[in-house]
């Protein structure tokens, strides 16, 4: 009685077989494909400039060749399409004579990519770009940085508010603008001295050979996926915080610290959480008895990978508490192959995470900030038209 049944399951097991394999067949080039464009950042310099260029296509390239899963983010691709021009010149032969007045002219509810020419110069001005108005670039002079500057601090503002420029919006970019805050280094044990130059809260936001100057909280990473290439950040004190998602690749730390300095101070609070910052070939540079951050959250999680530490960096490395606090105990501190006399692990705190090939291998792609779908290159001005593609 059994041998009919036997013989009828032998085809639909063979079905089943081929149909595994067939499907196997047909996943393993996609699988191919996501490990290409995910590789990781190279421990070899030399291939850094040509990871790079996979990694950061211009828009005009990804579109036409790329589709499907490897497409552009759909509203940023949408955006690139109706990109146009405008420009910021102090002399009045360009659409407006200061900074704020170009962002009050981009309305409300924006779905194209303005990018927002400034010429050499110091602008001071205290710019918000609120959330709904995203896809908006600042792009300086080549040649002539131009400078945002403003002395907000905390004892006026409060900490978060004191920014230079502070963004809200989502898919902003930046490239060679300089956002200073120019109020004076604060007094030891002085409260309310802290003063932002730069805070970015929109998500997928990218900055291009920017500068960040200040003293103590600098640059507010402060929430959302961000990523930062060749630039060149100042400070003494947590000068890189918040609760940001971020890539720091190729740009310059130096702190200006006459005592204790700290560089970051990150923010993410629990196991779920998925901020974090890391910095992968990065120069630590200047002057104080440096650490490389401190525990201003209890999941505190920074990385540093192929990076060069100058001797300003303690022998510690980091610490495990805030001014005042108890000591955290679920930080993450990582580093992972850097370079220089600041880099010695011999004395780092017990916490310290010297970070094996596979343990760093999630902190150095683009896909940790997913920024396959939304990084790309500085735009050309030369193919950028002054009234919308779209829109007439």
């Amino acid at each position: 009685m059994s041998r009919p049944a036997v013989a009828s399951s032998f085809p639909a097991t063979v079905a089943l077989v081929l149909a595994v394999v067939q499907l196997i067949t047909m996943l393993i080039p996609a699988a191919i494909v996501v490990e290409a464009r995910t590789k990781p950042i190279p421990a070899e310099p030399s291939q850094l400039d040509e990871w790079i260029a996979h990694n950061m296509r211009e828009y005009r390239q990804r579109k036409a060749k790329e589709t499907g899963a490897k497409a552009l983010d759909r509203r940023l691709a949408k955006a690139e399409d109706c990109a146009r021009l405008i420009t910021v010149k102090q002399d009045g032969q360009g659409n407006f004579s200061t900074i704020t007045q170009a962002i009050e002219s981009i309305p409300s509810g924006n779905s194209e990519r303005v990018v927002v020419w400034i010429g050499g110069g110091t602008y001071r001005e205290k710019i918000t770009i609120d959330s709904s108005k995203p896809f908006v670039t600042l792009y300086g002079q080549t040649g002539k940085m131009p400078v945002i500057s403003y002395d907000g601090t905390a004892s006026e503002f409060g900490t978060v508010e004191s920014a230079t420029v502070a963004v809200e919006s989502d898919y902003f970019v930046a490239v060679n603008v300089a956002f200073v805050n120019s109020a004076p280094m604060p007094d030891a044990g002085r409260t309310g001295g802290q003063a932002v130059a730069m805070r970015i809260s929109g998500d997928k936001a990218a900055f291009h050979h920017c500068q960040f100057i200040g003293f103590q909280d600098t640059l507010c990473d402060d929430r959302g996926r961000h990523f930062f290439k060749d630039c060149y950040i100042e400070g003494t004190v947590d000068f890189i915080f918040g609760n940001g998602k971020s890539l720091y690749l190729k740009t310059v730390i130096n702190s200006v610290a006459e005592g204790t300095g700290v560089i970051t101070a990150q923010a993410r609070e629990n196991s779920t959480d998925e901020s974090g910052f890391t910095f992968a070939y990065c120069n630590i540079t200047g002057t104080g008895n440096t650490y490389l951050g401190r525990a201003w959250k209890e999941r505190t999680r920074v990385v540093f990978a192929y990076t060069y530490m100058g001797t300003l960096i303690n022998t510690q490395g980091w610490s495990d508490k805030m001014q005042g606090t108890e000591p955290r105990k679920s930080m993450y501190y990582g580093e992972y192959k850097c370079k220089g006399p600041g880099a010695d692990s011999t004395g780092r705190a017990h916490y310290t995470r010297i970070l094996t090939d596979d343990e760093a291998k999630a902190f150095l792609s683009m896909t940790y900030i997913h920024g396959n779908k939304w990084v790309l290159p500085p735009p050309r001005l030369s193919l950028l038209p002054v009234s919308s593609q779209c829109h007439g």
